[in-house]
């Protein structure tokens, strides 16, 4: 019998058997059944068996001798288990970001690796008590001590647990066998979840929603209860109550039978936001991140898909979670780079929510103080609904912003990492007994070269982004590839302090005991926090009082509300303002409305000190205004004229290879392919570079970057799909790998 399609079939769904797919042909009476994600039973080994698959691939082709492939049994039908859902969504995944499709696999399926399920087994008496006395007293004649210790205990209690009768009775597993042989015992067992949740926490207290919050509730429950399904975005200032508008949508989607995946941006957050929605709703919320166990891991997806939990929180991975009944993904500080997988398939969370949610009949909430000029253009467009909480929900005052010019300071003669005002400041809340944030943002940072006389910052005349300093003497642009000497003197003002710019929160912390001996400091950073629970530790210490100073990365500044912090310092804001990167006046305009927002969130007011050597840029300016509508005029004008998203799109490709002359003919050719295809496309798309990528070599690896900008996004999957399959089947590729990611969220 011949056969037009066939279909690439996984067995088991683990993780250790994604790479292995099975061919089978597809009979006609089911070809129009046979979709990725369909369940299927087929003959299976040498018995042909029948057992339950699931399609991952389709093809027109046969891999093997047609003799040798068996066809499909039968398609299952209606039979939307969450499996099927879950493949059709790695499916898509793969289509849209690139990858393999078993790359888009092992990252949408629940973790099924080779866990100890953990039990709980206990042991109960099949025996009258009469009865099991006159056993007791027989057993006792004949001196057997060990059943006569197990037989005492049953006496007094029908119920024991496994554990303390074997290690606390000393009662040998022979032993447990006879009394189960002769009907005087059974063992029962029952499985256990590992519980990742520490539920040491407050009871809740109801808060009474302001009108602004009220306004977003009521206009999101009647589209929800009406059928509409839309994405929102809410666009509300820090400390304006935005988690209390989630949970009591929360609560109604919750109540009408329906599941809810709650997605942050870090770990970090895990600890304030998890005793937030526990108070309020139990055990029947979980989490899941990257520092739990695989048993923990295993435990609350299965509980997921068992339906045991109703509400998931946890980062970028908790959107998978495998619920049976999907009915709201919130994206919590949806503006956050950590949404962005930094690994293949390069995925965007909030791109494959709204893909979730449609499959599944779903809604998206987004939320952000600083919302990323994606969303908020697409709000702006109407693709989204907008909503705005423009008040702080304890009717606290927003704080009073200084903005620090360290050109003035350095005028001065004060060389020290701390501005007068902020000195000033700090002293002032040490002898209040009040909190201090200092903040540091080393994300992005990549020795950019500035002048601390006048602030001038050396760009790429291409580009517009700033060149990044290199140890050959050399300032590169990452995107085109330019590069120029490095100037001794500043262009702009011929001052000599002019150098790579940056410094450390190790450094910062030994500065600031130095400065104030008395302040109690902790240092919160990714060399603190390695540890399981080292976050948790770090900001429980701190919410006791238990340090004055808390010093930190960007995992200080999100998300927490402490009420004694009525100051936050911001060290440098320009190691994020020269980045190399197009979004760097964007992610610093986030830090640091983000950074002053965790100032006077309580009654107490609050203050704030930039520190800056470019307090005119608008970044800055507009961050100490509060004024995010303002910065969004600014920015989206540079982006429709340097043609970068969201006005246009951008296709990063990365070539590597261990051999640099592979890695340069590699990305030559790509160039070449690439210039042909647009224009035999006739397409209006515009290529930078190639030029070695930020990093040019990590661990002996080769690396070499092309940007192509390009408005249909569309058109720039149909590209990469191009340039994927002549990566496949052309041989000017030995020796050499490739990546792609959409609108990347970080230079390479």
């Amino acid at each position: 019998m011949s056969y037009q399609s066939y279909a690439d079939i996984i067995i088991d769904i683990s993780h250790e058997n994604l790479d292995k797919t099975y061919q089978y042909a597809i009979p006609k009476e089911y070809s129009s059944f046979a979709i990725i994600g369909a369940l299927v039973v087929v003959p299976f080994g040498r018995g042909s068996r029948k057992i339950n698959g699931y399609i991952v691939g389709l093809s027109n082709e046969p891999k093997i001798h047609i003799d040798k492939i068996k066809p499909i049994d039968h398609v299952v039908e209606g039979a939307p288990v969450i499996e099927s859902h879950l493949i059709y969504l790695a499916h898509w995944i793969k289509e849209t970001f690139g990858g393999t499709m078993n790359d888009a696999l092992k990252t949408v399926m629940p973790v099924k690796k080779a866990v100890r399920i953990k039990e709980k087994r206990r042991i109960v008496s099949d025996k009258a008590y009469e009865e099991l006395n006159l056993l007791y007293e027989e057993q006792k004649r004949k001196n057997n001590l060990a059943r006569v210790r197990i037989l005492e205990a049953l006496l007094k209690n029908n119920i024991l647990d496994y554990d303390e009768v074997t290690k606390g009775l000393n009662i040998s597993k022979p032993t447990l066998t006879w009394l189960e042989k002769n009907d005087i015992i059974r063992i029962e067992s029952k499985q256990i979840y590992r519980n990742p949740i520490d539920k040491k926490v407050t009871s809740y207290k109801p808060v009474t929603l302001n009108d602004e919050q009220k306004h977003i509730v009521e206009n999101v429950l009647r589209d929800y209860h009406q059928g509409k399904r839309y994405t929102y975005l809410i666009h509300g200032i820090t400390g304006s109550g935005k988690t209390e508008v989630y949970m009591d949508i929360i609560s109604e989607v919750v109540a009408s039978g329906k599941q809810v995946i709650v997605l942050i941006p870090e770990i970090a957050l895990t600890y304030q936001t998890v005793n937030r929605f526990y108070s309020r709703f139990g055990d029947r919320i979980s989490i899941l991140n990257s520092r739990m166990s695989n048993g923990e891991r295993y435990d609350q997806s299965l509980r997921a898909q068992n339906g045991e939990i109703d509400i998931m929180i946890g980062p970028r991975s908790a959107l998978f979670t495998p619920f049976q009944n999907l009915g709201l993904i919130i994206v919590d500080e949806e503006h956050e780079g950590s949404y962005k997988s930094e690994q293949t398939p390069k995925y965007h969370a909030i791109e494959v929510a709204k893909i979730r949610a449609k499959l599944t009949g779903a809604f998206v909430i987004l939320g952000s103080a600083t919302p990323s000029l994606e969303s908020y253009y697409c709000a702006r467009s109407g693709e989204y609904k907008l909503f705005h909480l423009n008040n702080r929900a304890k009717e606290a005052n927003p704080p009073k912003i200084w903005i620090a010019d360290l050109r003035e300071e350095l005028k001065q003669k004060n060389r020290s990492i701390f501005s007068r005002k902020l000195k000033e400041l700090i002293e002032d809340r040490l002898n209040k007994g009040e909190q201090i944030m200092l903040f540091i943002n080393r994300r992005g940072y990549a020795g950019f070269v500035s002048c601390r006389s006048c602030g001038h910052v050396m760009k790429c005349s291409h580009c517009d982004i700033s060149m990044t300093s290199h140890i050959q003497g050399k300032l590169l642009c990452h995107y085109c590839g330019s590069n120029e000497p490095m100037p001794r003197t500043c262009p702009t003002c011929g001052s000599k302090y002019i150098a790579a710019f940056g410094t450390g929160t190790q450094k910062i912390e030994e500065m600031v005991r130095r400065e104030f001996p008395r302040a109690r400091v902790l240092r919160m950073d990714a060399d603190t926090t390695r540890n399981k629970g080292g976050h948790q530790k770090i900001l429980s210490a701190f919410a006791k009082h238990k340090a004055d100073i808390l010093v930190g990365t960007q995992m200080i500044v999100k998300g927490h509300d402490f009420p004694l912090v009525t100051l936050v310092g911001i060290i440098a804001a320009d190691l994020s303002l020269y980045a190399g990167d197009f979004r760097a006046g964007e992610r610093t305009f986030q830090l640091l409305s983000q950074a002053a927002g965790r100032a006077g969130r309580d009654v107490i007011p609050g203050e704030v000190v930039i520190q800056t050597y470019n307090p005119d840029h608008y970044s800055i300016t507009t961050a100490a205004n509060g004024d995010y509508e303002a910065f969004y005029e600014q920015e989206i004008l540079y982006r429709r004229l340097m043609q970068y998203p969201p006005v246009a799109n951008m296709l990063l490709v990365l070539i590597s290879s261990k051999e640099e002359d592979k890695a340069d003919k590699a990305i030559t050719y790509t160039d070449d392919v690439l210039k042909d295809y647009i224009k035999r496309q006739k397409l209006s798309s515009k290529i930078i570079g190639p030029s070695p990528a930020g990093v040019a070599k990590i661990k002996d690896i080769y690396r070499r970057v092309i940007y192509i900008k390009e408005n249909n996004y569309d058109e720039l999957v149909r590209l990469k799909n191009y340039l994927e399959g002549y990566f496949n089947y052309s041989g000017q590729f030995a020796g050499c790998s490739i990546q792609f990611d959409f609108n990347p969220m970080n230079t390479y």
